[in-house]
């Protein structure tokens, strides 16, 4: 039998103190959910709204190439497209979102060079490089804002687990302590309390 649970004052301020502790945290996790919550669902929302711009673009960006196929011929276009440099200034960091690891994505935009000469080019492959460089950048951003959406996702998911826990269980486990306890006690009260009655009764006769 666990020592805690025997009917004694101090194991009776030890069960208070645990159903406090308890209830403060499920508030803790409750508001901890909350906020996370929030932030999830301002980035689905933002999300959202750059997968709806990336397919906006990603159509004019096609229409603007095939122009440009036309006009130019497949081989040439795809000797144009020879030169444009690898992208190599992507950095992911970190930071924390109410102890969530959530990425921060760093990308530096290339210079507004361009990688061919345009005396060869046509407007359709121009504008073809501009709006899928377009595309690139809205794509890191959206490979963003998508993998936080879901780390925080798998937090919210661990704190209900938490929160649960607190409420279903941790909780009414020290209530029914703390309440058993106290009645114990009482009882031993009400027990003293008749027999001191009785001794004195006693002792009057």
């Amino acid at each position: 039998m666990d020592p805690n649970t025997f009917p004694t004052k101090g194991n009776l301020i030890l069960a208070r103190n645990s159903l406090a502790l308890s209830r403060q945290g499920f508030d803790l996790m409750d508001k901890k959910r909350n906020i996370l919550i929030r932030e999830l669902m301002e980035l689905i929302s933002e999300a959202t709204d750059i997968q709806s711009d990336i397919d906006r673009i990603f159509r004019e960006a096609y229409q603007s190439l095939q122009k440009a196929n036309i006009q130019m011929g497949i081989h040439e276009v795809e000797a144009f497209s020879e030169t444009v440099p690898v992208e190599r200034s992507i950095q992911i960091k970190r930071r924390s979102v109410m102890g969530t690891e959530i990425p921060l994505v760093e990308y530096e935009e290339e210079e507004r060079k361009p990688s061919f000469e345009f005396y060869g080019t046509t407007i359709s492959l121009d504008e073809a490089k501009e709006k899928f460089g377009q595309v690139k950048k809205l794509t890191v951003r959206l490979a963003q804002v998508e993998n936080s959406a879901y780390r925080l996702a798998m937090n919210i998911k661990k704190t209900q687990k938490r929160a649960n826990a607190l409420s279903n269980i941790t909780i009414p486990r020290f209530e029914r302590l703390t309440r058993e306890i106290q009645n114990a006690l009482e009882e031993k009260e009400r027990e003293e309390f008749t027999r001191l009655k009785v001794i004195k009764r006693m002792q009057k006769t």
